[in-house]
């Protein structure tokens, strides 16, 4: 079990250390369209800090366990890692379009190859799989729905304002992108 602690520890400072370089980093600059936001960016970060330490401490005061067996925690661990890793090849491959609030840069362009082709939003579907994972890990019912659950609305509001704003900025081409991809879960939702 003290690997597995390890494994975990390690696990969250990673996934603190990206997050907390990605809104330090990747925020819009002064030529971008950046009053479409509407607070999401805000929101994520009450959102995913809260659900964190909700599910942390759900999983020291009650005990509902998913699986008696050693394997949820590892479950837990590589969703973490797959989340991580892939957000971060997401959030590479789409570039200087990239920002952490609700943004159109200057010559901004819809993606729509790669991750893009099968999800509008991949980027938050790897943040939530590793919301899953942290839930998984914790190896508690109420730790997984708390981890999930705060991150899924907050995530929905703000697929919500991009949407929009990214129907405002495209249109047409925007709303056909659309009919053809899936939110977050490829050929599901």
């Amino acid at each position: 079990m003290k690997t597995l602690q390890i494994l975990f520890a390690v696990s969250m400072f990673v996934w603190f250390i990206t997050e907390i370089l990605y809104k330090n980093i990747l925020k819009s600059g002064e030529k971008d369209k950046k009053d479409k936001d509407r607070s999401t960016l805000n929101i994520l970060w009450m959102a995913i800090p809260g659900s964190i330490l909700s599910a942390v401490a759900a999983s020291y005061l009650t005990r509902i366990p998913i699986s008696d067996e050693v394997w949820i925690h590892y479950t837990g661990a590589a969703c973490l890692w797959i989340g991580i890793a892939v957000r971060f090849a997401i959030i590479r491959s789409l570039g200087k379009y990239f920002t952490v609030d609700v943004t159109i840069r200057e010559d901004h362009k819809i993606k729509t190859e790669g991750f893009y082709k099968y999800l509008r939003h991949p980027s938050y579907a790897f943040s939530l799989l590793t919301s899953l994972g942290l839930g998984l890990y914790l190896n508690n019912w109420l730790s997984l729905v708390l981890a999930f659950a705060i991150p899924f609305a907050a995530f929905s509001y703000r697929i919500a304002v991009e949407e929009r704003t990214l129907i405002e900025q495209f249109g047409e081409e925007y709303l056909e992108y659309r009919k053809k991809t899936k939110k977050l879960i490829p050929f599901i939702y």
